[in-house]
């Protein structure tokens, strides 16, 4: 069972039922989607689909003051001990920090309730912003790698990219 967790601007609870609406406006931006499926919305029925599967892994953000959405953020179990990072920010959100905020505190609870030996992420090589987020986070580049995407978009034909941070690196960062 999640949590919710804070941080100094960001307040994280874990997603529910309720929140489809909230899925489907931030999905109706076309840049939110740009580097997901080439900036198409999500229609409702499939965030619907998406937040009944996110339940458990998955939290949505507010802004602790004031209380705005800022989006969501993700740990989804990946394997034994092994979660994947994700997130998705409202575009009014972008570029103060909050990304990373969010993304920090959830290495953190991975690595102190989850049981979690390895955080991994995974982006567009063209994502450059979601590249430094988790290189701010302190995950380190494991390897470049292509998708066969049913629909390619733009960027697709300079593949994927994969970052880590393990256990032991993330304790050694913390002394």
């Amino acid at each position: 069972m999640i949590k919710p967790v804070t941080t100094a601007r960001l307040a994280l609870r874990p997603i529910t039922t309720g929140d489809v609406d909230l899925i489907v406006a931030l999905d109706a931006d076309p840049e939110v989607m740009r580097f997901i499926n080439g900036g198409r919305s999500t229609p409702r029925d499939e965030a619907a689909r998406i937040v009944e599967r996110s339940l458990g892994h998955r939290w949505v953000a507010f802004e602790r003051d004031g209380d705005a959405f800022v989006g969501w953020f993700g740990l989804r179990p990946a394997g034994a001990h092994e979660r994947e990072l994700g997130y998705r920010l409202r575009r009014a959100c972008w570029g103060r920090g909050l990304a990373t905020e969010g993304a920090l505190v959830l290495i953190d609870t991975a690595f102190t309730r989850l049981d979690t030996r390895r955080v991994w992420a995974q982006t567009m090589t063209v994502n450059t912003a979601s590249r430094a987020v988790m290189e701010r986070c302190g995950m380190r580049f494991v390897r470049t790698f292509h998708l066969e995407w049913p629909e390619p978009i733009e960027g697709t034909e300079y593949g994927d990219v994969e970052y880590e941070l393990t256990r032991s690196e993330w304790a050694r960062r913390r002394q």
